[in-house]
């Protein structure tokens, strides 16, 4: 008995906005965690005068916090395949980035 195989097929797929996702929101902040074979994805926000004032005092020779307080915007739960899927689009969009603007990385 033959295994079937994975195969990846290109779809075009167009989301229609939600009431909590018809507009965007700014994040500067992103963190991933793993928990049970799930991926944890919180994308943040911090204020940026906070970090360019933490940047200050480190150039100062201050030191800097223990902790930092910011804003969760949004908190998205998937399983480890469509990390793996969305670790290939973000490469291949810096890729495409990247080529677009040679000289600069």
């Amino acid at each position: 008995m033959s295994q079937p195989k994975d195969t990846t097929i290109a779809l075009s797929v167009r989301l229609k906005p939600s009431d909590s996702s018809a507009h965007p929101r700014a994040v500067n902040y992103t963190s991933v965690g793993i928990s049970q074979g799930m991926a944890y994805l919180d994308f943040g926000f911090i204020e940026p005068a906070v970090l360019a004032a933490i940047a200050k005092n480190a150039k100062d020779g201050q030191a800097a916090p223990k902790g930092l307080d910011g804003h969760l915007v949004s908190r998205v739960a998937m399983d480890i395949s469509a990390l793996a899927r969305l670790h290939q689009q973000i490469q291949q969009v810096l890729t495409g980035v990247r080529a677009a603007k040679p000289g600069k990385s």
